[in-house]
């Protein structure tokens, strides 16, 4: 809020040429730590949790076969509620990691993988 009203109160101040108004005659700093604004990451941070989820649904037919089409059929709703899970733990990962894309797809990878193939050994029993 306050940087948008310094925003505010500097248009007010510069004229149309970019200089000061004769009646105020600080200087107006390009960078303010206000002015600011910082790279959005969640795109790319909930691409990479996307992909790993689907990754991550596609290592159980590697491993056990066509058999664990069978046990998804019953079990799909948890699977599908770790969709949107996936994505914002990969939007939070891309922010802590500020979008550092190598850091963020291992530290995902983990994370997605872990957690599906928590919830799928605790279904399955194995």
């Amino acid at each position: 809020m306050q940087a948008l009203l310094s925003r505010l109160v500097s248009r007010n101040r510069v004229d149309r040429t970019g200089e000061i108004s004769f009646r105020t005659r600080a200087p107006i700093t390009t960078t303010d730590s206000a002015d600011t604004e910082e790279p959005s990451y969640s795109m790319q941070g909930g691409f990479i949790g996307f992909v790993f989820y689907w990754l991550a649904f596609a290592i159980p037919f590697l491993v056990y076969g066509s058999n664990t089409l069978f046990f998804l059929l019953y079990t799909w709703p948890f699977f599908l509620a770790l969709m949107p899970v996936s994505v914002l733990i990969g939007i939070a990962l891309s922010m802590f990691f500020r979008g550092g894309w190598f850091k963020t797809s291992a530290a995902s990878g983990i994370c997605v993988i872990g957690m599906f193939w928590t919830v799928f050994s605790f279904l399955s029993g194995w």
